[in-house]
């Protein structure tokens, strides 16, 4: 059975709070624990024996230093403490009064404020999911993919035939040709993708740099141009696809073909980074009202 500690009347955490200001302001505004510590035992005029209490048989904190912490936790939610990730704690302001704090009040006024955020916690989840499913939705309408398809646009058919090798190249394909001939039933180019370093398959594409839709006739024209040449096809283009042409490409009984429509080209450009630049800006704010609480 773990034997009871016996506290011997010391001061709870709230009647700590005080001492914790008065000291800081000794300590001329910040100190670290320990000289905070050390010095609201002076304050507090707190024994050695008291000083030795542990708060628990296994730990090595002492009570009294238990409480502090829950002191300067007070106080911070309070409003009057800061702490850096270096572990020194400071007054938000120079010129407090001690003898004006009520430790009864910042109590209270802690208690309340935690009791409101716990109130809100679950209107704050409920907006933060429909924020989740806004951001969603304004991702697809991203104004970066409008600029990137007008850029498309304008380069010329070779250059968006390069760049349908490069994206292959870049995905893990191997002996990526652009064969681009007229009279070729469309064909673009060829490539060999390799699944698991046991399985290859030889790919026909075709690219379409325009801003229209992809018919079903179209991509019947394409297939018939693969046949007996390729295991699978793969038709890009900067516009979109009908669903006819969606369901064209997957018919039963036929060669597969993949689509890429524009949306999925834009996307595949970032992922594999190919003039695509993702940046994350740092934001520097300088608190002015910091400094003049000093």
């Amino acid at each position: 059975m773990a034997k009871k500690i016996v506290y011997q009347n010391l001061p709870s955490y709230d009647e700590l709070i005080i001492p914790t200001v008065k000291a800081l302001v000794e300590l001329g505004g910040s100190g670290s624990i320990e000289e905070i510590n050390s010095k609201v035992y002076e304050i507090a005029k707190l024994t050695e024996a008291s000083l030795q209490i542990p708060h628990s048989e296994e730990g090595s904190v002492s009570e009294i230093d238990y409480r502090l912490a829950w002191s300067r936790s007070y106080l911070k939610k309070f409003g009057l403490l800061e702490n850096s990730s270096r572990g020194v704690w400071a007054l938000l302001k120079a010129d407090i009064d001690t003898s004006r704090l009520d430790y009864v009040e910042i109590v209270r006024s802690v208690r309340e404020q935690d009791r409101k955020i716990q109130k809100e916690a679950n209107l704050t989840k409920a907006i933060s999911e429909i924020r989740e499913e806004v951001n969603e939705d304004v991702e697809n309408e991203d104004a970066w993919k409008e600029k990137l398809l007008d850029i498309l646009y304008t380069i010329t058919p070779d250059a968006f035939e390069r760049l349908a090798q490069r994206i292959l190249r870049e995905s893990g394909f191997s002996q990526v040709e652009v064969t681009g001939k007229s009279g070729d039933g469309g064909i673009d180019g060829k490539g060999i993708v390799r699944i698991s370093g046991l399985l290859s398959f030889h790919v026909i594409f075709q690219c379409k740099r325009y801003r229209g839709t992809v018919t079903p006739s179209q991509i019947r024209d394409f297939r018939g141009a693969m046949q007996g040449r390729a295991d699978k096809g793969l038709f890009i283009t900067t516009g979109t696809f009908t669903k006819e042409a969606i369901k064209e490409a997957t018919r039963d009984g036929a060669p597969p073909i993949d689509l890429i429509d524009g949306e999925v080209l834009c996307e595949k450009l970032k992922e594999l980074k190919l003039g695509i630049a993702t940046e994350f800006v740092e934001q520097v704010n300088v608190k002015k009202e910091w400094f003049n609480n000093l």
